[in-house]
């Protein structure tokens, strides 16, 4: 068992399909195979659950994955250590954060970061930005884009990069529901609404109801990810109250068949990067940290 097999298998942890990291990983598919084999042979269990549909990982497997995730990070924390005296940064920086985080906030500070360390390495996973936390927790991301969680957890350390309006998208066409909603005072009660499954957005979104008086909102559904929301609002399915910017990044086909409803009944939340602050002494961490940190410095001197 080495590093590398260590790197292929968690690879394989997060696409479940042999082929996809085998191909982004360069080795052949019967290499990739023949290492997860030495792997589950040295633990002496299966770590995966494999047939011609699907490949799942195995309690034992989640367990090897957290042991693996720790090994990866001390391995790379060793090697800057080792490296300390060469000035140039050199070694993997894992990143999380939602599609529209990777179009919106992520650029300007990746393209600095990138022009100062040339040699690090970047890993961009997105998701759900109300999973952010919980990836960075488990190690799988080193630092993460998310908004502001109602009760930031002990440990995890969060730099402001802006705030994030929240605006009601309704559907354009016409729908079962679109008499009650172009009431002069809406029927929200009878109103099919799309929520986000947890996460800053669904936090304000259930304090809204509140102020509404609604107590038992018509939920069409719950789902994972602003983007897909989005897109169920553009169907017809229903109305979401969802971050500005989600709207302002969406395809633009999507976009003309929305109208959005500002709702200034609603505070804007923070929009940030969140690490473990015992990581922040990790030189890759701290360095792009230390860059959106003098981001914002410089954004605010420039609003005075």
């Amino acid at each position: 068992m080495n590093i590398r097999d260590l790197k292929l298998f968690l690879h394989l942890c997060e696409t479940c399909h042999f082929g996809m990291t085998a191909d982004a990983m360069h080795v052949s598919p019967s290499t990739l195979s023949r290492q997860i084999q030495r792997l589950e042979e040295h633990f002496g269990h299966p770590l995966f659950i494999r047939d011609n549909r699907q490949v799942q990982i195995t309690q034992v497997g989640d367990r090897v994955k957290r042991f693996a995730l720790q090994v990866v990070n001390l391995h790379q924390q060793l090697q800057q250590d080792i490296d300390k005296s060469d000035q140039q940064l050199v070694g993997e920086l894992k990143l999380f954060c939602s599609v529209t985080a990777a179009y919106s906030h992520l650029p300007d500070i990746l393209d600095r970061y990138r022009i100062n360390y040339p040699f690090v390495e970047i890993k961009l996973s997105t998701g759900d930005a109300a999973d952010a936390v919980e990836k960075i927790q488990s190690n799988e991301a080193d630092l993460a884009i998310a908004g502001r969680p109602k009760q930031l957890p002990a440990g995890i350390e969060f730099l402001k990069l802006g705030e994030i309006e929240m605006v009601l998208l309704i559907p354009k066409l016409n729908s079962s529901f679109s008499d009650k909603l172009h009431q002069k005072q809406p029927d929200w009660h009878n109103i099919p609404f799309i929520l986000p499954e947890h996460g800053p957005s669904r936090h304000r979104i259930d304090l809204w109801f509140k102020q509404q008086k609604i107590t038992n909102p018509r939920i069409y559904a719950t789902v994972a990810g602003h983007e897909a929301i989005v897109s169920m609002v553009a169907l017809g399915c229903g109305v979401a109250l969802l971050p500005k910017v989600v709207m302002e990044n969406s395809p633009e086909r999507i976009r003309e068949r929305i109208t959005e409803w500002s709702t200034n009944l609603m505070q804007p939340f923070d929009i940030g990067i969140c690490v473990q602050k015992r990581r922040l002494s990790e030189r890759i961490i701290s360095a792009f940290w230390t860059l959106s940190n003098l981001d914002q410095v410089n954004n605010c001197k420039n609003k005075i």
